[in-house]
């Protein structure tokens, strides 16, 4: 008895096509994220992980992630912004206008100790850039 089974299959391939490689889909490529909006994400889950014990410092956070740990204090410092600040560059990840800012911009303003302080700083920033305004 034999085990054996043969066919044969005709493959035809189109002179775009490749061997081995798929077609690529039709559909549109998604919007990109703001990359202070990403940073701003990271920096709520590293906290995150912190207080839950994962990682026991930012130090340790810095080795993980093979980066310095000044870097690590950066990205970490955006959590001193005022919530609301906080929450438009999250809620601002789909949105066009927000792609003005950039991680030097909210730096100087969350170098400001009173949230008032930082709004109004924000708001400058926003305007001196030609951004939309909100509210």
């Amino acid at each position: 008895m034999n085990d054996r089974c043969e066919d044969e299959i005709q493959l035809r391939r189109t002179r775009r096509q490749g061997a081995g490689r798929p077609k690529k889909a039709l559909t549109s490529a998604p919007a990109r994220i703001p990359r202070i909006a990403r940073l701003m994400a990271l920096a709520i889950k590293f906290q995150e992980m912190v207080d839950r014990g994962e990682v026991r410092d930012y130090a340790d956070l810095a080795r993980l992630g093979y980066v310095t740990r000044a870097r690590i204090t950066q990205i970490m410092n955006l959590l001193n912004l005022a919530p609301d600040i906080q929450g438009e560059l999250l809620s601002g990840a789909s949105d066009a206008s927000s792609h003005w800012l950039t991680e030097r911009h909210i730096r100087s303003v969350s170098s400001a100790l009173y949230w008032s302080d930082q709004r109004t700083r924000f708001k400058a920033k926003r305007k001196s850039a030609g951004a939309p305004s909100r509210h």
